[in-house]
């Protein structure tokens, strides 16, 4: 009987998870076999490539097609290679794909009601009250707490300098970001440039080191959506910790904005006007005009705010900042080219490090689109289906729940768009050169309603570290560089390296002569 009760569960479990196995060939659509419980997932699940790699694969694979079919378990996925559908899917037809659908409940995590991960209404109203927070008159506000930090990472360099040199800049801008976090985010300086295992450093890490369990449950989750309200992460010590200085940060402010002009500033303005009010992005009245819906700006809302803040900040800046002084590090003659235009603008501003001085700096901020380009902090952006969509391009209809990838890197890396696309070349994203390109061939910070809200305050304090670092040294391979970085296959969000970036700081010998 025993036997036969296996047999009969393991029939069932295979003709469940293979019940789609038929959607993308009853669309023509080109795809690799899946395999029961998988679907094209396996090697995902058990780390052997993380999904920007996979994408990559497939779109190199299949470079004749328009989009490329994939299940992730039983669910249809589908990977974009054409522009025009890239464009329709993040901006003409966002309607139909407002979700990200990273498939995590805000009810069970609270920390990911926040604008990147939140969808629907949740996210359109977020949206609507987060976006005076980056307007260019905030920024410019906050520039003098970015130099503090620039300063404070300067002092640290002379220091690794002084010991020989030899550093994971990766470890380094990972500090100095979250300097910048605390200071422009929380408005604490916690000294985490100068302290190794700081508060916000070891908060830091926490969040992007997940267990082996974390691991394993997200696995699941994406083979078996249906597990997902049964199997839950019930660690809430990073919720915790960010509640707590929060809730100090708050009480210390007397419950209203300060003179800092930070993030918490303008999160406790937001808590002081009450609910968020707005149209409906998911619901509709009969006469088809929106519902208005709203939402309350609560301590839970807000902690969830300033989580992403710290989460997207800390790991995107830091990522893209060393991966750039990584490539500089190989391309000496570029890298003085940069330096040189650091010392000429600094030197218009009385060598002071300021808002206006950054934004004339077109060759370093070029530098770092293209390091972007070859490496970007998201390797895909992630969509999905929110109701039924015919494709005009293939003539073809998609269901609400099937899940779309653009896979970013995949386009910034094809030759049919950059020529050799390998080559390190911040000449690509000249004034010039820039008005040829199609924006949809380079999206690391996404596009349409969806894009980076912070964008422009993540380029601000990047381009603001990598100026100060390189003012005053020069960075080299050192004994432990390796020329091609380790990814981390585990990364599916924001990508990661195995092993830091080691590089090598040698005081500019310019600077030596003054």
């Amino acid at each position: 009987m025993f036997p036969l009760l296996i047999i009969i569960f393991i029939v069932v479990v295979y003709i469940y998870t293979t019940r789609n196995y038929n959607y993308w060939s009853k669309r023509n659509i080109k795809h690799d076999p899946p395999i029961p419980l998988f679907g094209n997932h396996f090697r995902n699940v058990f780390g052997v490539k993380s999904i920007t790699e996979l994408s990559t694969e497939l779109y190199t694979k299949y470079d004749k097609e328009k989009v490329v079919g994939y299940y992730c378990g039983s669910t249809p996925l589908l990977i974009v290679r054409d522009l025009d559908i890239a464009r329709n899917i993040m901006t003409m037809d966002f309607v139909y794909f407002y979700p990200r659908g990273l498939g995590r409940d805000p009810k069970y995590e609270p920390l990911l009601n926040n604008l990147f991960h939140s969808d629907g209404d949740t996210w359109k109203l977020l949206r609507q009250r987060l976006t005076p927070a980056f307007t260019t008159a905030k920024l410019k506000k906050m520039f003098p707490l970015v130099v503090k930090c620039a300063e404070k990472m300067q002092t640290v360099a002379d220091g690794i300098a002084a010991r020989g040199g030899e550093c994971d800049v990766r470890e380094l801008m990972a500090r100095f970001t979250t300097e910048f976090i605390g200071a422009c985010g929380f408005g604490i300086e916690m000294d985490t440039i100068n302290t190794e295992h700081s508060l916000f450093r070891e908060l830091g890490k926490k969040i992007f080191t997940r267990s082996w369990r974390h691991i394993l449950l997200v696995a699941v989750w994406d083979v078996v959506p249906e597990l997902r309200r049964l199997l839950r992460v019930e660690d809430h010590t990073v919720e915790n910790n960010l509640t707590e200085i929060v809730q100090k940060v708050r009480e210390h402010r007397n419950y209203k904005p300060s003179e800092r002009n930070d993030f918490i500033d303008l999160l406790l303005e937001l808590e002081s006007k009450g609910k968020i009010i707005g149209e409906s992005i998911e619901k509709s009245n009969p006469d088809g005009s929106p519902v208005l819906v709203d939402m309350e700006m609560d301590i839970k809302c807000i902690v969830a705010q300033v989580f992403v803040f710290f989460a997207a900040g800390f790991e995107t800046s830091s990522s893209a900042t060393s991966y750039c002084l990584h490539e500089l590090a190989f391309h000496p003659k570029i890298q003085e080219k940069v330096q040189l235009e650091i010392d000429e603008k600094l030197k218009q501003y009385d060598n002071k490090l300021c808002y206006d001085a950054i934004a004339e700096m077109s060759y370093l901020h070029m530098a770092f689109k293209e390091s972007l380009r070859k490496f970007p902090s998201l390797g895909v952006l992630n969509r999905t289906c929110a109701r039924r969509y015919k494709i005009p391009e293939l003539d073809i209809t998609i269901d609400p729940g099937v899940k779309i990838v653009i896979p970013i890197q995949a386009i910034q890396m094809d030759e049919k768009y950059f020529d050799n696309p390998n080559e390190f070349r911040p000449e690509r994203f000249s004034p010039e050169e820039e008005k040829k390109l199609n924006q949809y061939m380079y999206s690391p910070f996404g596009r349409g309603p969806r894009a980076c809200i912070g964008t422009r305050l993540g380029e601000m304090q990047s381009l603001a570290g990598l100026a100060a670092l390189l003012h005053k040294f020069t960075v080299e391979p050192s004994q432990h560089t390796q020329r091609d970085l380790k990814v981390n296959h585990w990364s599916n969000i924001v990508q990661g390296v195995i092993g830091g970036i080691p590089l090598k700081l040698t005081p500019r010998k310019i600077l030596n002569m003054e």
